[in-house]
């Protein structure tokens, strides 16, 4: 490149040099932290399903959800199409930075049910508050029945034909 076409591809630059094009720098536009810039809002139903999973991972908790509940789900999940519903038994209540939980679980017998209950909490809270970045303020957790060893399981597996 010759020095006449080689300045054809400078610019002067505020402090009285040259700087090549290619280098120019560019001044951030929009303002502020993309991060910043918008909102997010997290469906209730989406906390459901997690904190639903996560309470199922706790060894002592055989279901969630009533005995009604889980017969409506058993059939339901019979229907062609028709998927194993995880937020049974779940209900979230979410604001803009916090929410709140509300279980109903069955549990095994045999199982401390205060130390499963705590286990469930300290799961869930953990999972809704790493996934989302909600503040989990309560959760509330309502233990239904105790599933007996000798007991059928009310939603018995499909067969498949």
């Amino acid at each position: 490149m010759t020095e006449a076409a080689a300045e054809q591809h400078r610019t002067q630059v505020p402090d009285g040099g040259t700087e090549s094009l290619g280098t120019r720098r560019t001044t951030k536009r929009g303002g502020g932290d993309p991060a910043t810039r918008g909102r997010t809002t997290i469906a209730d139903g989406v906390v459901e399903k997690i904190a639903g999973l996560a309470a199922r991972d706790v060894l002592g908790v055989h279901a969630m959800g009533s005995g009604l509940s889980r017969t409506f789900g058993a059939v339901r999940d019979r229907v062609p199409g028709g998927s194993k519903s995880v937020t049974r038994g779940v209900k979230a209540e979410v604001g803009e930075v916090q929410t709140a939980l509300d279980l109903e679980i069955v549990v095994d017998y045999g199982v401390a049910i205060a130390d499963v209950a705590q286990a469930v909490r300290e799961n869930v809270i953990a999972a809704v508050e790493r996934m989302t970045g909600l503040e989990v303020v309560e959760v509330n957790i309502a233990v239904s029945d105790v599933k007996l060893p000798d007991e059928e399981d009310e939603e018995p597996e499909p067969r498949i034909q």
